[in-house]
């Protein structure tokens, strides 16, 4: 597992066992035992992403603050976000890198960067974004059933 990896679990870690709301990258502390076990369990629950799921059905993504977009993921490493109530746009690229799904998109002038961690147990994802290269909100994704009609 790469450095980089190891950093964005870390990070997701600590937000989601809610012991700091949002640690950067840069300021990751040192876990003492116990957290190193708890944490150690919590990756029990994680799983890697295969490119091969991404753009196979729309996604939505929620942040903490309650904003809510659409994204359609293209197989040619494109992705269009769409926000749900205000109908404004962004674009930007995709991949999978070390089985973490990266994502950068621009919306007017903000870029938005943010690393997606799979849930082992559903299909509900979690990342945390970086606005304009500064820490910005935690994120949830889920993967939507495609419809057959």
């Amino acid at each position: 597992m790469s450095e980089k990896k190891n950093h964005q679990l870390l990070q997701l870690y600590l937000r989601e066992s809610e012991r700091v709301r949002l640690a950067d990258l840069s300021a990751l502390p040192a876990l003492d035992d116990s957290e190193q076990a708890d944490m150690a369990h919590w990756l029990t629950t994680k799983r890697q992403f295969s490119e091969a799921e991404i753009p196979a059905q729309p996604w939505l993504k929620t942040c903490s603050a309650g904003h809510v977009t659409e994204l359609v993921f293209h197989p040619d490493g494109s992705v269009r976000e769409t926000a749900l109530f205000q109908r404004q746009q962004g674009t930007g690229t995709w991949r999978v890198a070390d089985g973490v799904l990266e994502i950068a998109l621009h919306r007017g002038d903000d870029r938005y960067d943010f690393s997606v961690i799979a849930n082992k147990q559903s299909s509900l994802h979690s990342a945390i974004e970086y606005k304009n290269h500064a820490l910005h909100s935690y994120l949830k994704l889920a993967q939507m059933r495609p419809v057959n009609i």
